[in-house]
Formats: C-alpha cells, sequence, structure tokens
C-alpha cells in the first residue's frame, strides 16, 4: 500500500478525499410568512443549503398576532407563526424531505415542532425522512434570552417528551440544540460558555435518564442526537481553542458519565451563528471583517470544525439584515469553502502547542464550573438559585468596564473613531432594513380567517386532550400534533399549558453587581459628583425605573444600565423583562422614581413608546415623568420619538455607561428645574 502523506485526508477506504462543506444557512424571518417564504426560495437559489428559521416574539414567547401584548412585535425580529395554515404557506414550494431545517424556538420548540410534523403529514410526507433542529434549550432563556414560558421542571418534561418522539418517529431530527450563542452574547467567558452549555446538556441526560424510556442503545443514539449552537467571537486563538475543548469534554463527558460506547454518538455536533454582541453601529463596514475572522475560527480546524455555519450581516448592529446584506455574508461562506483549499488538508492545528495548551487551560477551568453547578444541584437548581444568572451579568459588566476604560479595543468605537463616513449607509434606506407597518394586517387577516373556517368543536376536542394530558404523565407530542392539524392557535396551544403549568420569572442577576470602572473616571467622578449635588438639594437619592417592555428577551442592555446606575449611586426599581406598559408605569408611581427608562431592541419603540406615553398620561404623569429610551433605534425615528415626548435616545454607540448615568442625571435635574 503506497505511505500515506500527512498533508492528505482519506477516506475510510484508505482512498484520497476532501472533506463536505458544512450546512450554508442564513438567519432569517421578517414581515409574514409570504414575505419569508420568497426570502427562503431567493436564498435557496442563491446556494443556500439549509433553513433555519426565525420567529417572530410573539411566536417565541406563545402568543398568537391578534394579542394585545403581540401586536407590536408582528414581523419585527422573524415570522409570525399562529396556525399550521401558516406553515403551509412559509415552506411553499419548499420540499421538507429535501431539507435541512433549523428553528430558533424554545418555549414553543414542542408546538413548531407539531406544525411541522402535521405539515409533512398533510403533504403526504414520510416524517420519518425530516431533517432538522428545533433549539429547545431552556435553560439558556432564563440565563441569557427570555423566550421562556413555564417553570423549569415543566419545561424539562416538554423536552424529554420531544427526545422520545423523535427518537422513535424522527429519528434524524435533533430535539434540542443546547445553545451558547446566547450566553456569550450575555457576556459570558469562553469558561463559562464552555460549563453551563455542558451543564444544560447533563440536566438534559439526566431528566431522560430518569424518565427511564429508551434501552441501552436507543439512549446512545438519543446521546448522538443532542446538537449545540456555539458562537465564535474575536479572540482568534482562545475560540479555536474553546471549540476543540467542547469536542474533547462532550467526548469525555460523554463516555465518562453516560457509559456511551459508540464513538460516533459521542461526537460534538455544532452549529455556528457567530457573534454579534462585537458588531458595532460605528463604522458598520468593519463587521465584514470581523464575521470573516470569526468563521475561521470555527472551520480551520477539522476536527473541531462546526456541521452548519450561519453569519450575521454587517448591518445587523443597526436593522434586520437586507436580502442583499444576506446575500453577501452567504459569500463568505461559499467563497472559503469552495475557492480555498480549506477542505483539502487534515486539521492544521493538530500539534500545536500553543493550541493544546490553552485547549488544556480551557478545559480544566470549565470542569471546574461544572462541577461547582452539579453541587449546587445541577442546571434547574443553579438556575432558580440565580447562581449562573449572577455570573453573566459580572462578566457583561465587567467587559463593559473594560471597554468604557479602553482596556479592551473596539476599532471605530473607542480607538480610530474618526473617519469617513461608509458608503453602505448612504443608500436612501441607510442600510437599514425596515418591516412594512401595513404587512402585519395580512398575519391578523389569515389568523382571522383560520378561526372563522375551522372547525370549534375539533379545537376545543384537542385542547382538552392537551390540558388532560399535560396533567398526567402522558408524552404531549401527539396532542400537540392533533392541536395543530385542528388549527389551534400558537397563543391557544400556550395558553392551555401556561393554565397546567403556570408561567415562570427567573431572579434577574442585577442584584450585588457592580461595573469594573477605574474609580477615578472622569466620567465616573462627574456624575458622582452631580448625584451628591441632588441629594444635597432635595434630601434623597435619585431614583430611576429601568424597564424592559415588550416581549423581546435580550436583556444585556437593561441589566447593564441597571448595575451602571447602582454604581453610579441611584436608587434602581428593574423587575426584569417582558413587562406591559402599565406594569412600567405602576412601577414608577408606586415607587416615587424620578425618571423612566426604557430599553427596546426588537423595533417596536414607535409602537411600545406610544403605549407607554398613553399609560402615563391616563394617569396624569405625562409631564411630569421624564422618559428616556436606549436600545437600537434607527436615527430616522428620533424625531417622531422626541416629539412623542422622549428626553434622551442612547444606542450601542453610548458604550460609556457613566457618560450615560451622567446624562441621566441631567435629565432629572431638568425635570426638577420645571417643578420648581
Amino acid at each position: 500500500m503506497t505511505e500515506q502523506n500527512s498533508h492528505t485526508i482519506y477516506d475510510k477506504n484508505g482512498k484520497p478525499t476532501i472533506d463536505r462543506p458544512w450546512i450554508f444557512r442564513t438567519y432569517a424571518g421578517h414581515t409574514n410568512v409570504w414575505a419569508t417564504n420568497a426570502l427562503y426560495r431567493d436564498n435557496l437559489s442563491k446556494g443556500q443549503t439549509g433553513l433555519s428559521i426565525a420567529m417572530d416574539l410573539a411566536t417565541q414567547c406563545g402568543y398568537s398576532s391578534d394579542h394585545p401584548i403581540a401586536k407590536p412585535e408582528i414581523g419585527k425580529v422573524g415570522v409570525p407563526i399562529n396556525s399550521l395554515d401558516d406553515f403551509h404557506i412559509l415552506f411553499e414550494n419548499i420540499p421538507l424531505e429535501e431539507m435541512n431545517t433549523s428553528m430558533t424556538i424554545n418555549g414553543t420548540a414542542m408546538w413548531l415542532l407539531s406544525l411541522y410534523v402535521a405539515l409533512a403529514e398533510e403533504r403526504g410526507v414520510d416524517i420519518s425522512q425530516l431533517k432538522g433542529t428545533t433549539q429547545n434549550d431552556l435553560i439558556k432563556e432564563y440565563l441569557a434570552r427570555g423566550t421562556y414560558i413555564f417553570p423549569p421542571e415543566d419545561s424539562m418534561r416538554l423536552i424529554v417528551d420531544m427526545y422520545e418522539f423523535c427518537l422513535h418517529k424522527i429519528p434524524s431530527w435533533n430535539a434540542s440544540n443546547i445553545c451558547s450563542y446566547h450566553l456569550q452574547e450575555a457576556g459570558a467567558t469562553p469558561v463559562q460558555e464552555l460549563a453551563f452549555a455542558l451543564v444544560t446538556s447533563i440536566t438534559i441526560l439526566d431528566a431522560i435518564k430518569e424518565r427511564d424510556c429508551f434501552t441501552e442503545e436507543e439512549f446512545e443514539r438519543c446521546v448522538g442526537r443532542i446538537s449545540f449552537f456555539v458562537n465564535a467571537g474575536m479572540r482568534f486563538v482562545e475560540e479555536v481553542s474553546k471549540m476543540r475543548a467542547f469536542c474533547e469534554m462532550w467526548d469525555e463527558i460523554t463516555q465518562e458519565r453516560y457509559g456511551v460506547k459508540n464513538a460516533k454518538y459521542r461526537r460534538f455536533r455544532y452549529g455556528v451563528q457567530v457573534n454579534s454582541l462585537g458588531l458595532t453601529a460605528e463604522q458598520p463596514e468593519n463587521n465584514a471583517w470581523r464575521i470573516l475572522i470569526e468563521t475561521l475560527g470555527v472551520t480551520l480546524s477539522r476536527k473541531a470544525r462546526c456541521r452548519a455555519l450561519q453569519l450575521p450581516a454587517w448591518n445587523e448592529a443597526l436593522s434586520l439584515p437586507r436580502p442583499w446584506d444576506q446575500q453577501w455574508s452567504l459569500r463568505i461562506q461559499q467563497i472559503l469553502a469552495y475557492e480555498t483549499d480549506l477542505l483539502e488538508y487534515p486539521d492544521l492545528l493538530e500539534g500545536s502547542v500553543v493550541i493544546e495548551s490553552k485547549v488544556k487551560q480551557l478545559k480544566e477551568e470549565a470542569y471546574t464550573e461544572i462541577n461547582r453547578v452539579l453541587d449546587l444541584g445541577g442546571g434547574v437548581e443553579a438556575v432558580k438559585s440565580g447562581y449562573m444568572k449572577s455570573a453573566l451579568v459580572s462578566s457583561q459588566s465587567q467587559r463593559m468596564g473594560r471597554l468604557a476604560n479602553g482596556e479592551q479595543i473596539v476599532v471605530g468605537k473607542n480607538k480610530w473613531v474618526e473617519g469617513l463616513e461608509s458608503p453602505l449607509v448612504s443608500d436612501s434606506d441607510g442600510g437599514i432594513f425596515m418591516v412594512d407597518a401595513s404587512a402585519a394586517q395580512r398575519t391578523l387577516d389569515a389568523l382571522a380567517e383560520t378561526k372563522r373556517t375551522r372547525d370549534d368543536t375539533r379545537v376545543k376536542a384537542a385542547l382538552t386532550r392537551l390540558a388532560e394530558e399535560a396533567k398526567s404523565s402522558h408524552n404531549l407530542m401527539e396532542a400537540s400534533i392533533e392541536c395543530a392539524k385542528a388549527r389551534v392557535t400558537t397563543g391557544e396551544w400556550s395558553e392551555t399549558l401556561r393554565g397546567v403549568f403556570g408561567e415562570y420569572r427567573p431572579p434577574t442577576g442585577v442584584d450585588g453587581q457592580s461595573m469594573s470602572i477605574k474609580e477615578d473616571s472622569e466620567s465616573l467622578v462627574s456624575v458622582r459628583q452631580k448625584i451628591t449635588d441632588f441629594i444635597e438639594t432635595y434630601g434623597y437619592r435619585p431614583r430611576i425605573v429601568v424597564g424592559k417592555p415588550g416581549l423581546d428577551g435580550h436583556s444585556n442592555g437593561a441589566e447593564m444600565i441597571a448595575v451602571a446606575a447602582k454604581h453610579a449611586g441611584f436608587d434602581v426599581v428593574y423587575f426584569g423583562i417582558r413587562l406591559s406598559a402599565s406594569d412600567i408605569v405602576q412601577s414608577a408611581l408606586e415607587e416615587n422614581v424620578d425618571l423612566i427608562g426604557i430599553s427596546l431592541l426588537s423595533g417596536s419603540h414607535n409602537e411600545i413608546i406610544t403605549q407607554l406615553f398613553d399609560e402615563l398620561d391616563k394617569n396624569g404623569a405625562k409631564d411630569a415623568m421624564p422618559v428616556i429610551l436606549g436600545g437600537i433605534i434607527p436615527e430616522p425615528d428620533y424625531d417622531s420619538l422626541i416629539e412623542k415626548g422622549i428626553k434622551r435616545i442612547f444606542t450601542p454607540k453610548d458604550f460609556d455607561p457613566m457618560v450615560v448615568m451622567g446624562e441621566i442625571m441631567d435629565v432629572i435635574n431638568e425635570q426638577k428645574l420645571k417643578q420648581h
């Protein structure tokens, strides 16, 4: 036999070969099912090889589009799905049996999978041929993303139900996708990302073991169906090492803790969306290079290469990407896979002393953190106690401090900020995608038509069955599929289970945190002096409400403002996410605060701010209670928001939290002068 070259890949028969490319995806969904279907078909025609479906916030949180809390969010950050009729339109002319479909859905994951199964059955597709993933990672929702609905124990039951159903009925479906992506977005260090993601997988596997619903061989196959969704940031060496650590640790955990003998089922299978937290609204053209560098971090190392990849667009710090922006991100993947020789060689990093040393360090520290969480009782108990959430808020606070201190450089943001205006944002739309406001009505009309034409008797029977089986130990997948076929809506399915399980609000993780800002920082010294002057003048400490209204669970901004305000010297009222305008106003009045601060990232700011001022007006406080707004707010909306009554608007460009605190104090002082 000819001697094998170390620079050549060989197949199992010893023949030279090349690695297959990963699945090319773009994370997409907006407006309504008609527009999103057109987008998917267009992207597939451009060479995309899988679907990654973004649902709007109402769908993620278990509300139908006609619910009052849902209406401002319709189609803003994903596609609204109300019933099986919507799925028929969403997947029109898309062959389910040929598609690998990933759905970013968690609290309502069982419902969306049920809709997908029902769609396949109504099309006559053998459901055993379906391939894809439901994210279905509720622990990271409690920690980072916020689209949870039910308490942890009940959420875990639904996840195990899906594993049991999928293994027997849809063997190529990943019932959950352990998502460390949002952990990093919420501030997680590489060690925390490794530890908390792997703790989540341990929690799920322990729950499956406890159910005792599989033979030993079936359990091994079940382990092989757990996939991961990982983030890749800008610290290239560290991120490459993290991916290799993930692969090694998963192999060790599944072999040592669960006795999985088949190496195929111990393989760390992961998809990636590279980091969005580090994308900047300042000099947004730089984001293209950030995305490329992050992409290399998850593709260079063959033994730790992702099997699916979706890239953000250069302008995601500004808005949802437009079709051209998504095409640009897709082309990065295609050029890397097909124009370079990356896929022709074995692992390029094997044997690197630096990489192996870094991997060893990350593993040791991550195992220490895993054992700490397990000693607390495991993933669920660490959520309920607030331990993991507090750890993430602390890490994010430290990151914000490093940015403000100039210790962590972000080009165009806190270093080399001067430059020519980007031509990418000089078009008539400013590089920003805007959802057509009239498109929501088409969604509402379709929902009304579904409710008008369905068999109400069948709907009632399906929901009754769902409730009864939820009160028992029955697997809920079959009942949910029957609900889907009966044209039960997303809101009705969720509300029925809310009635059995209740709802859950985890700890905010804000208490006891502080910013790692230098005590002699000019901005910190300045705002503390303003607060001292205020106390001397009025006899009390300035008090603010930090409010997170609507359904958006991206709480980083609100949490950092709350922590920064406490660090500066404010009294802070913060009750977490998904509050109504009425909730926030009532809190402000009851706590007798000096200012309301609102955090919004979903694009629903115009509608929600209108609701907020309507509530203030009802309570006679519109002129007495100043309101500021932070989040991803397009500049064309500034004038109308200020006209409504907003006193200041902050965006990710305002990265020094103490400068923001100083401006908040200015607003409070301006209001006090008016009153006196």
